[in-house]
């Protein structure tokens, strides 16, 4: 078991019989700072180059969000166009690693999704979900919008099912919303039944030949293979946007209406 310690959270992986689990963990819904995009980046990478591994399975810890997206501390500190730019990279970075890596990423899918959330969950190659697993792409209303994670939630749900959750940013749409639009593969009423499902199905591909399954992966994202250079761009619009007033205040709203909840 590999466990990459970062300030008040953490990303850990572990192999048993050919199924690689990545864990990421954040105190604050699982959000995602950078150092936590970097390692997720490099453990992804690396298991994609082990031949130990067969399957993937990326999740979450806790019992709540699954991701509630960018960090809005290091959204705060962003002071300049190259700041931006190197933040909003670690989400591209991530989807990209998922995308080149040559195995299957099962997403296990416990709670809430946020944003750059709803993005991982996109990537991921087959989505198990809880019924519990709302989603909503709410970059809009901090003045940015979902630049980053667009393309790979569009690719999974459609340009007009991608479009509504980008527009009615403060919207949740329900679990079986995400599940007919095509971003869940499967909903499970609990947590037990997800993963009783996830387990059936990394046993089953960690038996599948690996240059299969590496074959098919190619096949699914196949005309994507600019996102390197793509996603660059759209992080410099989100990270020039991020430099905003109205994304300054907008933060801090939401930071003071979060602790007046509490």
């Amino acid at each position: 078991m590999m466990l990459m310690q970062i300030k008040d959270g953490y990303v850990k992986t572990e192999t048993h019989q050919g199924v690689t689990t990545i864990e990421f963990f954040h105190p604050q819904s699982n959000s995602l700072p950078a150092k936590i995009l970097e390692e997720l980046t490099v453990e992804i990478h690396s298991a994609g180059l082990n031949d130990g591994t067969k399957v993937i399975v990326l999740k979450s810890a806790g019992e709540k969000a699954f991701c509630a997206g960018a960090s809005f501390e290091e959204l705060m500190a962003i002071e300049d166009k190259e700041a931006g730019l190197q933040f909003f990279s670690g989400f591209a970075h991530v989807i990209n690693a998922m995308r080149k890596c040559p195995k299957f990423i099962i997403g296990r899918i416990h709670g809430r999704c946020v944003g750059g959330g709803v993005g991982i969950a996109a990537a991921v190659d087959y989505a198990i979900a809880v019924e519990t697993a709302e989603i909503k792409l709410s970059e809009l209303v901090l003045g940015i919008g979902p630049f980053v994670v667009g393309p790979a939630v569009e690719r999974k749900i459609g340009k007009s099912a991608f479009s509504q959750l980008a527009i009615d940013a403060s919207m949740w749409r329900n679990a079986d919303w995400a599940r007919k639009k095509g971003l869940y593969a499967e909903l499970h009423p609990t947590i037990e039944g997800m993963d009783e499902s996830i387990f059936r199905l990394s046993n089953s591909l960690s038996h599948s030949s690996p240059k299969a399954m590496a074959q098919m992966k190619k096949m699914f994202w196949q005309g994507m293979e600019h996102w390197d250079e793509f996603l660059a761009e759209r992080a410099a619009i989100s990270g020039s946007l991020a430099l905003s007033d109205f994304t300054k205040d907008a933060i801090v709203k939401f930071k003071e209406k979060a602790k007046f909840k509490e």
